[in-house]
């Protein structure tokens, strides 16, 4: 049911070729919004100094946090209009589409004024050191004022992921990535601002994306076309949404919270192991896009057949994507480790910083990926429908781990590679019990 040379049929035919057409353009954009989130990190590293390159570093986790139970929801979302495509149900897809949509701009101005108001409390509560939180603050609040077009960029990405286009979404970041970069040197370089030159660009640039993917939506042909006047939230598919999105939301935001605690830790060192952590963490990111858009492509086409009722293709696809995921993290995570010394070296030249985060570096990256197998079980649940169990697990597994090894190991073997030595051992614990939860979600389902 291809419409046009954007979508792709995920129902028929060979599934490995479709997965990576589907995946690359995605990854591309993961990677690129990284490299553009560099800019960022390297400019004020480079023209501000170490405290203004530590403040930034250290609002990302809590940024997370705040942002990532909407980002979640917008998964129900992809799930929900995926079905609804599949099945060939126009009127069904046309009202999840403004339902979506309309959720995030609830969501994002919601989001702007929590963001503003409670940015220094949190920061405070995170113990950011004396010298790093005036910057965080003004960085934090610049930056949650730009929530409205973050929200309708992601859920409009998430509607035509559904679909099968990532490449349109892959299209618009560049072009408001570029505009980002351009403007973070402007600023921060000719106009001498710190940390509120790229908060400003940033916040541009998602308005760019924003006003692209709702244009598309709107100039679109197909069921999923966007009509200002038909904005509304009807609450059948609300429910439908949030049944998905909401554990996958808490999820997201509570492993994101153990980031927070992680990141506390980290403080606890003072700035240097605070820029290191900055710019590793920026790498580990580049490894996570990438085998985050194979979780996508796993998610949506998992729910367009168990849509039409294609269940060994469903199958099918979660093997693909696990041959995928370990090909694309095993390259990359060797990569980053034997070329981390001169990638680290592009976001500062301090010979301590740089130690600091090889250190991380050294632990996490060949491992990762058992970060993506990890991922790929819930992606595939989700796209079943079961949402619930593997937010659960992944609580249980990844969080609980994390939060024992912080409070119970770390404080007798204070070190970066210590603290940092619970992240792949999180990740296999996890996977195990995904596993067993597939196991018994689809012996059901085969049932049915």
């Amino acid at each position: 049911m291809k419409n046009s040379k954007y979508e792709i049929d995920m129902c028929n035919g060979s599934i490995m070729d479709k997965l990576i057409s589907f995946s690359l353009p995605l990854m591309l954009s993961g990677i690129l919004q990284l490299m553009f989130n560099a800019v960022d990190i390297i400019v004020v590293g480079r023209f501000s100094g170490k405290q203004a390159l530590a403040a930034v570093g250290s609002t990302t986790a809590l940024i997370n946090v705040f942002t990532n139970l909407f980002i979640g929801i917008s998964l129900g979302a992809n799930v929900l209009a995926a079905r609804f495509y599949a099945m060939g149900k126009s009127k069904e897809m046309s009202e999840t589409v403004h339902t979506s949509i309309t959720l995030a701009m609830v969501s994002g101005v919601i989001m702007a004024f929590v963001g503003v108001l409670f940015a220094r409390g949190a920061l405070e509560l995170m113990g950011t050191p004396d010298d790093v939180i005036d910057q965080s603050t003004l960085y934090m609040r610049i930056y949650f004022m730009g929530m409205p077009f973050f929200m309708l960029y992601n859920y409009g990405a998430a509607i035509l992921r559904a679909i099968g286009d990532t490449k349109r979404p892959l299209l618009f970041l560049i072009i408001s990535g570029l505009i980002n970069a351009a403007l973070n040197m402007l600023l921060v370089i000719y106009c001498h601002m710190a940390v509120e030159g790229v908060a400003i660009a940033t916040v541009i640039s998602q308005l760019i994306s924003c006003i692209l993917v709702l244009w598309c939506l709107y100039k679109s042909e197909g069921s999923y076309q966007l009509r200002f006047s038909k904005l509304q939230i009807k609450g059948v598919y609300l429910k439908q949404i949030f049944q998905v999105g909401i554990p996958a939301g808490i999820q997201s935001m509570i492993i994101n919270f153990s980031n927070v605690l992680l990141q506390s830790s980290v403080n606890s060192f003072g700035s240097t192991a605070m820029a290191g952590y900055t710019a590793a963490n920026n790498i580990l990111g580049f490894l996570y896009a990438a085998v985050n858009s194979i979780t996508q492509a796993c998610m949506s086409f998992t729910s367009q057949n168990y849509g039409v009722g294609k269940y060994k293709r469903m199958d099918k696809v979660l093997i693909d994507c696990l041959i995928l995921t370990v090909v694309v993290a095993g390259v990359l995570g060797c990569g980053s480790y034997l070329l981390g010394p001169e990638i680290l070296r592009i976001y500062t030249e301090e010979e301590k910083v740089i130690r600091c985060g090889m250190e991380i570096l050294s632990i996490t990256t060949v491992p990762y990926f058992l970060c993506g197998i990890m991922d790929l079980f819930p992606g595939a649940l989700r796209g079943m429908g079961y949402s619930a169990v593997p937010m659960i697990l992944s609580i249980i597994g990844t969080v609980g781990m994390r939060v024992v090894w912080i409070f119970g190991i770390f404080p007798h073997y204070r070190s970066l590679y210590v603290l940092f030595i619970s992240y792949p051992g999180s990740w296999l614990f996890t996977i195990i019990m995904q596993v067993i939860c597939f196991y018994f979600v689809r012996k059901k389902i085969h049932q049915m």
